[in-house]
């Protein structure tokens, strides 16, 4: 995916299990962030930050969802102790991650592995991605979507 492509119709499940659609969020810009796995200590810190900056996030007109590949337990679990207010999508197949082009070769202290690479895209009114953010500052992600 990339600036100017449009977002998948499709986005996946999330949570409860409810089927999430592009189209659900029809008139209103959407930040989809990427993260590799629930309860780590980078992806904790990107969703407390969402979290806290979420109303403002709303102010400026963004929903928020997350994506990874964690089961829609460990979902609710995540959410629940972290008292997240926004969609999480538990993306098992890593078809989102894939559409998206996250889904990728990473090396971690010499080991090469596939995973998610933590990416968030701006998606407009109209389901275009708008701006893809691939240096993401965990701690201050709220903030650095909201200076964009």
């Amino acid at each position: 995916m990339k600036i100017g492509d449009k977002a998948p119709e499709l986005l996946g499940i999330d949570a409860e299990g409810r089927e999430i659609r592009l189209s659900d969020y029809a008139g209103r810009k959407i930040v989809i962030y990427f993260y590799p796995k629930d309860n780590t200590s980078g992806c904790t810190a990107e969703a407390c930050s969402l979290r806290d900056g979420y109303a403002s996030l709303q102010a400026a007109g963004y929903e928020v969802i997350g994506v990874s590949k964690d089961s829609a337990a460990s979902h609710r679990r995540f959410a629940e102790k972290h008292n997240l207010p926004f969609t999480l999508i538990a993306d098992t197949e890593k078809q989102l991650n894939e559409a998206f082009g996250v889904w990728r070769e990473k090396k971690m202290c010499g080991r090469v592995s596939m995973g998610t690479v933590r990416t968030t895209f701006i998606i407009d009114e109209q389901g275009i991605v708008t701006d893809i953010i691939e240096k993401v500052e965990t701690a201050r992600h709220a903030e650095q979507i909201l200076n964009r």
